[in-house]
């Protein structure tokens, strides 16, 4: 689809639909209170993490959206720990969002959704660190990790 904008939030909204379309056709497992509890508290954490992560965005005053090439390289907050935070808060929703809904065959969507995020965002966007960053990159690339 031509001109359709191809972001991480999109991509997760479409997972997040495919997880309700699964624990809706597939009957049974209904969820328990508890494992709701659990999937909002998940949804809670990604969302949490995504607004602590975003906001060295604009303390760094760079972009945040993919594909743009980076002003400065962050390497405070969240991004000592992960080098995509963001996108690891993203499959802490869609986490969440399985556990909640109580079908256990849309686990599938984890592993698939973290192929999606690693191939059209972070491999891209670790060249273009590369390319931008050099020497500065090439050590933030290699003492901290890409997901935990």
């Amino acid at each position: 689809m031509k001109g359709f904008p191809d972001l991480p939030p999109i991509w997760l909204v479409g997972f997040l639909i495919l997880n309700w379309i699964i624990a809706t056709l597939i009957p049974g497992n209904p969820s328990a209170p508890v494992l709701v509890w659990l999937g909002w508290s998940l949804i809670g954490v990604g969302l949490l993490l995504i607004a602590w992560s975003a906001a060295w965005f604009w303390v760094k005053k760079t972009t945040i959206e993919p594909n743009h090439e980076p002003s400065r390289l962050i390497v405070e907050g969240p991004y000592r720990i992960s080098r995509n935070p963001i996108y690891l808060a993203m499959l802490i929703i869609l986490l969440g969002a399985v556990i909640g809904r109580g079908q256990p065959v849309a686990l599938v969507l984890l592993p698939l959704f973290f192929g999606v995020l690693t191939r059209r965002f972070v491999q891209p966007e670790e060249v273009m660190l590369r390319n931008a960053f050099g020497a500065e990159a090439e050590d933030y690339l290699a003492r901290t990790r890409r997901w935990l």
